[in-house]
C-alpha cells in the first residue's frame, strides 16, 4: 500500500516591512489634511494611514521612516508606498527617492494536512510553549529556520519570523520533517 502524502498548503496573509521616505514629514499636516489617517502624539509618535486598496496600514514618523502592515504580496507592499507617497504629494512634500523596502517579518497560514495531538508534540518536541487552558494553540520555535508556529490540534498553522516567501517554505519542510519524526516512534 502507497503512503499516503500529506495534503500540506501554506500562503502567505501579512508582510510587515519597513522603509525610509528619507525626507522629514510634517505629520500634523497630514492628519488635518488627510482622511485616512490617525495621529496622537501624546501617546504615539507615529501616525497611522490606512489605504483601502491595497488595504494595508502603515505608520509613518516624522523622521521619514515608514512600517508597513497588511500586504500579501511585497507588489501590493511597493503600491502601498506609492499611495502614501501620493497622499504626501497633496501636501507638498516631494519625495524624490525610490524607497528601499525592507521585509521585516512574513507571517503565512495553512495546514500540515494532518491532526496532530498537541499533548504528545509538548512532549516530544523542544522549544514549545503549550498551556491549552491560557490557550488552544502550540508554539513551537523552530530555531533553524528562524521561524516560530502556532500548531492547532486539526493540522492547521501559523508561520512568523521568517523573511521571504522561500523561508516560509523551507520552514513548512522542516515542520513536517520534525512532526514526522515525533509522531512515528511509537
Amino acid at each position: 500500500m502507497a503512503k499516503k502524502e500529506t495534503k500540506r498548503d501554506i500562503k502567505i496573509v501579512n508582510i510587515v516591512v519597513s522603509s525610509s521616505l528619507e525626507h522629514d514629514i510634517p505629520l500634523e499636516k497630514m492628519a488635518a489634511t488627510l482622511s485616512n489617517t490617525e495621529y496622537n502624539p501624546e501617546q504615539f509618535p507615529g501616525l497611522v494611514i490606512r489605504i483601502k486598496e491595497p488595504k494595508t496600514s502603515a505608520l509613518i514618523f516624522s523622521s521619514g521612516k515608514i512600517v508597513c502592515t497588511g500586504a500579501r504580496t511585497i507588489e501590493k507592499v511597493n503600491e502601498s508606498i506609492k499611495k502614501i507617497i501620493k497622499s504626501l504629494e497633496k501636501i507638498n512634500v516631494k519625495i524624490t527617492v525610490k524607497p528601499v523596502v525592507k521585509i521585516q517579518n512574513i507571517v503565512a497560514s495553512g495546514s500540515v494536512g494532518m491532526d496532530l495531538n498537541l499533548n504528545v508534540l509538548a512532549t516530544k518536541l523542544r522549544d514549545v510553549e503549550y498551556e491549552p487552558e491560557q490557550f488552544p494553540g502550540l508554539v513551537y520555535k523552530l530555531k533553524e529556520a528562524k521561524a516560530t508556529f502556532l500548531l492547532f490540534s486539526n493540522g492547521k498553522i501559523v508561520c512568523t519570523g521568517t523573511k521571504s516567501e522561500k523561508e516560509v517554505h523551507s520552514a513548512l519542510d522542516m515542520l513536517i520533517e520534525n512532526l514526522k519524526k515525533v509522531t512515528k516512534k511509537k
